[in-house]
């Protein structure tokens, strides 16, 4: 997968205006959970290591509460752009399906 910036940013893993991820599910429970393990390209050692993610799903009375726990994250990888990162992501989520 690939993950492309409008600009060059400093915390691109891959190059300068993209982060190159391999991902491959570990785990799939239908309408509860989705385990990820995740692989930045990259040739800078603070982005080494498999990050595993996994995203549950709970009912509440107005929709699907969505939880994202992100586990070994590259040093590299400061906490606030997880967030922020994480963060986007569930808000296209989320406008896709409404």
């Amino acid at each position: 997968m690939e993950l492309s910036h409008t600009a060059t940013i400093e915390q691109a893993k891959s190059t300068g205006y993209r982060d190159i991820v391999r991902a491959r599910f570990i785990e799939i429970l239908p309408d509860e959970r989705l385990v990820e393990a995740v692989q930045f390209e990259s040739g800078l050692p603070e982005f080494a290591g498999i990050m595993t993610v996994t995203t549950t799903l709970a009912s509440v009375i107005d929709g699907t509460k969505v939880t994202v726990l992100a586990e070994d994250v590259p040093h590299g990888i400061l906490e606030a752009d997880q967030i922020q990162a994480m963060g986007s992501s569930l808000k296209r989520l989320a406008d896709f399906l409404e």
